[in-house]
């Protein structure tokens, strides 16, 4: 019998191949052992932070207000619920310093289909294909997705302040012909992976670059502001990150925004917030491609609980994040630190960032494999370093000593075991 060939798109040829975070995290799930085994790679967050019975509440509230919450299990609008928005934007105003109402008047928001990443993927599908200016490290999954989609990057290092504005100047200075190609700028504004903390300052000088560099190209860039951990920095310490969108005087800054760490990922609700305009207009056509909108009672849920709930359930939230960065912080200073060049990370979300002077960490590594061999000791993964540099970008020597830990989904007693056997590793290496 002949055997036919399944013809794909350039972007389905490229999927129909697993990344690689994609496959080691697949071959873990297969064997993983509850209870036993240790999962430090997923970027879940802690279960005791999803506040369940206040989504049982939300759901009784939504199901028994028809005349607030209209049709709330049918299908929505593409922009997203009229309740939700307006949630959104009295949240926005307590919780983001830099905006004002009437900053926040001026500009649109918008609800995704399915969470922040529905947003980011809109985003990669009515850009043109070209350059994305981006932060190394950077967000891995979502830059695999858009080397799949045809783009590629142009990878700025990032510092103890977020990306590196000088280095950006530079960058951006020398494309020359490819300057005719960048699409747009995509930075987080708390790294996944590392956990730095983009500074106002640099916030600020990454939208006048992005700005002067669409001035003399002579057309709007994007600047797409990534906000998924910014509601989880939990160190005083910390200056209080401010929104650059009153000093949007371009019309090019955007910011993607997400409950899923505050609240609960399997909510799924991710906006954007931006200037009106054919990026907006799109943005919302794409949603009502994708499905109309996101499942209308969540988004009514979502409402409910901004407008009551969620003040004290951020404080609960960042105090126990707060207290595990701590615990594994000392955990990794004392077991593992005759090893260490450096640690980032801890006072934002739920990640270290771990580069070893001389101990490799790559899959094909003696310390990877020793970990995830498993049988009577407990398998311990984490996502290596190679998978979040960019393959463009300086990093990717250093990168074969790096890894990210999280200290989100594990409780505290398990994250710190999982260091200790991640210490007898390094020792049989």
């Amino acid at each position: 019998m002949e055997r036919l060939e399944t013809f794909l798109s350039g972007y389905g040829a490229r999927s129909a191949e697993p990344s690689p975070a994609n496959r080691m995290m697949a071959a873990f799930a297969r064997d993983f052992r509850d209870g036993f085994d240790i999962n430090l790679g997923v970027g879940y967050v802690n279960e005791r932070t999803i506040p369940a019975g206040l989504l049982a509440e939300a759901m009784q509230a939504v199901a028994g207000d028809p005349s607030r919450y209209r049709q709330a299990f049918n299908y929505g609008g593409p922009e997203g619920s009229p309740n939700l928005i307006r949630s959104l934007k009295s949240f926005l105003l307590r919780h983001e310093a830099g905006l004002d109402e009437q900053t926040l008047a001026a500009k649109r928001l918008i609800i995704g289909p399915c969470g922040a990443m529905s947003v980011l993927e809109g985003i990669a599908e009515i850009c043109p294909r070209g350059i994305v200016v981006t932060s190394d490290p950077g967000y891995y999954i979502y830059l695999d997705a858009l080397r799949r989609r045809g783009f590629r990057l142009l990878a700025v290092p990032e510092d103890g302040e977020g990306l590196r504005t000088d280095l950006l100047a530079e960058k951006l200075d020398a494309l020359g012909e490819d300057a005719a190609q960048v699409s747009f700028f995509y930075v987080m504004t708390v790294s996944n992976p590392t956990g730095a903390v983009l500074s106002n300052r640099r916030r600020r000088e990454v939208a006048e670059l992005a700005a002067r560099f669409g001035r003399r190209a002579r057309r709007r860039v994007p600047v797409v502001f990534d906000l998924a951990y910014e509601q989880l920095v939990h160190d005083a310490s910390l200056a209080r990150p401010e929104s650059v969108l009153a000093a949007d005087g371009e019309g090019i800054v955007y910011e993607v925004g997400t409950l899923s760490k505050i609240l609960a990922p399997a909510l799924r609700i991710g906006y954007l917030l931006g200037p009106d305009g054919p990026l907006m207009n799109a943005m919302v056509q794409r949603t009502s491609d994708a499905g109309f909108s996101a499942p209308l009672f969540v988004q009514e849920m979502a409402s409910w609980l901004l407008d009551g709930a969620i003040d004290e359930q951020i404080r609960r939230v960042n105090e126990g994040y707060r207290g595990k960065a701590a615990a594994v912080r000392a955990a990794i200073e004392e077991k593992l630190g005759p090893w260490l060049e450096s640690v980032s990370g801890g006072s934002a979300g739920f990640y270290f960032y771990l580069t070893f002077r001389e101990l490799e960490t790559h899959p094909d590594s003696r310390f990877f494999s020793t970990l995830a061999r498993g049988g009577e000791t407990p398998r311990v993964i984490y996502i290596p370093g190679v998978y979040c540099v960019s393959e463009e970008g300086e990093l990717r020597e250093v990168s074969r000593r790096q890894l990210r830990l999280s200290y989100g989904f594990e409780e505290t007693e398990r994250i710190v075991e999982a260091v200790e056997w991640m210490r007898r590793a390094a020792l049989q290496c």
